[in-house]
C-alpha cells in the first residue's frame, strides 16, 4: 500500500471482458468479444473510426451498457454497475474543464462530488498537479492555458482520486504534432510512476506503436489482432493488419515445392519458419525500410532476393526518403532509406536494384 496522496492504495487492476457485445437497432457496433487487461498494463484500443473502439471503451466505462455479455474487474462483475461506482478515471480528447472553475477547482471537483474533506482535498490537488507539472498554476482558468496544460489538467483531475482504470478516448487528438508528442512522453511517464492500468483509444497507429505494452487493433466491430507493437509491425496476421500498421509491400504468390514463393515470375524465400505446402495462396509482406536500393551493378551480394527495376517517384520525408521503383518483372516496390543530400538520392529514371533479405519476408496469410 502507498501513502502517496495520489497513488493511494490502488495501483493496478485487471479488467476482463467476456462475449460482450453491442447493437444498436439492427447494428452490430461490436461483434462478442473477449478480452484481458492485464495489472499495471497500457492497452491501446486501435483502429479506424467505425472500428468499434470507442464503443468498447464505453462500454467498460459504464456509459453504455452491453447487448451481451459480462464485464469483470478483479473478478467481480461490474456489467450493471452505475458509471461512478466503478472507480474508472476518463481523460477527454477535448479536456472538458469547466471554464468558470479555476485549475485547482477542476481538479478539485471528482473530491468535493465524493466528500472529502477540505485538508485532504488540498493535499491531493496539490500533489496531481505537481505530478503533471503544473505546480503554480492552480489559480487559473482553463482559457489562460494552452491546449497541453488544460490536457494536463485532464489528466490531474483524473489521476486525482485514484481510480482503479484510467482510460484515455484518443486525448491528444486536438493537440500539434510537437505538442502531441511531448505529450505522449509524459503520459508514458505517468503510467511508469503510477502503475496503474491504462486503456488508451486512439487512431492513429503511431501514438500506439510509441505508448503501449500491447495493441488492440479492431475493425468492423471485433479484434483484427491483439498483440505487442512489435507482434503487430513484424508478424500481422492479416492484410487489414499489415495495411494498417506502417507502410508494406504486399505481394500474392503461390508456394512451390522447394518452399519458394513464387510472385510476378520471381522467386522469393520465405524464411526457415516455412509451413505451408505446395501450391498453397499467400500473401507476403515486406516493409520498405527492410528494402536496400543501390545502382544496378555489384550492389546486394548474400542477399537473397534481388531485383532490378527503374526509380518512378522519390518522396523527402525528413530524416527518411521514400523511393518507389517498377521492377523489371512489373511489381512496384517502396524502399525506405536514410535521407542524405538532395545530390544522393536516386533520381527518377534511374536503373537500380533492389535486395532484401529471407528473414525480411513474412507471409502474412492468404
Amino acid at each position: 500500500m502507498s501513502d502517496d496522496p495520489v497513488l493511494g492504495s490502488r495501483i493496478a487492476h485487471t479488467i476482463a471482458l467476456k462475449g460482450i457485445s453491442k447493437m444498436f437497432g439492427s447494428v452490430t457496433a461490436l461483434h462478442a468479444t473477449d478480452l484481458s487487461v492485464e495489472k499495471g498494463e497500457f492497452l491501446t484500443l486501435l483502429g479506424p473510426s467505425g472500428s468499434g473502439k470507442t464503443t468498447l471503451l464505453n462500454l467498460i466505462a459504464g456509459a453504455i451498457g452491453p447487448t451481451t455479455g459480462a464485464i469483470l474487474l478483479d473478478g467481480r462483475d461490474i456489467t450493471t454497475m452505475p458509471p461512478r461506482e466503478r472507480g474508472i478515471g476518463m481523460v477527454f480528447q477535448n479536456y472538458a474543464l469547466m471554464p468558470h472553475m479555476t485549475v485547482f477547482e477542476n481538479v478539485a471537483y471528482p473530491l468535493r462530488v465524493r466528500r472529502e474533506p477540505a485538508k485532504t482535498i488540498q493535499v491531493k490537488v496539490t500533489a496531481a498537479l505537481d505530478r503533471v507539472g503544473l505546480r503554480g498554476f492552480g489559480d487559473r482558468k482553463p482559457r489562460q492555458l494552452s491546449g497541453g496544460q488544460q490536457q494536463r489538467v485532464g489528466i490531474a483531475r483524473c489521476i486525482v482520486y485514484s481510480p482503479a482504470i484510467i482510460m484515455m478516448d484518443e486525448p491528444l487528438g486536438a493537440l500539434d504534432k510537437n505538442l502531441r508528442e511531448q505529450m505522449q512522453g509524459e503520459i508514458k511517464r505517468l503510467h511508469r510512476e503510477l502503475g496503474t492500468t491504462v486503456i488508451y483509444v486512439t487512431h492513429d497507429q503511431e501514438e500506439a506503436l510509441n505508448m503501449s505494452d500491447r495493441i488492440c487493433l479492431m475493425n468492423g466491430g471485433q479484434i483484427a489482432q491483439l498483440g505487442t507493437p512489435d507482434e503487430l509491425y513484424f508478424r500481422p496476421r492479416s492484410r487489414f493488419v499489415a495495411e494498417f500498421i506502417g507502410e508494406s509491400n504486399l505481394f500474392s504468390g503461390r508456394m512451390n515445392s522447394d518452399g519458394r514463393i513464387v510472385i510476378a515470375e520471381a522467386q522469393l524465400i520465405a524464411g526457415p519458419d516455412n509451413r505451408w505446402t505446395e501450391g498453397t495462396e499467400v500473401l507476403v509482406m515486406v516493409r520498405p525500410e527492410r528494402v536496400k536500393i543501390g545502382h544496378a551493378d555489384g550492389f546486394a551480394k548474400g542477399h537473397t532476393n534481388v531485383l532490378n527495376g527503374e526509380v518512378t517517384s522519390t518522396s523527402f520525408i525528413g530524416g527518411m526518403t521514400r523511393v518507389t521503383v517498377k521492377a523489371d518483372n512489373g511489381l512496384n516496390i517502396s524502399a525506405k532509406m536514410v535521407s542524405g543530400h538532395a545530390e544522393t538520392r536516386p533520381e527518377l529514371g534511374a536503373r537500380v536494384r533492389l535486395c532484401w533479405s529471407s528473414s525480411d519476408v513474412v507471409v502474412v496469410g492468404n
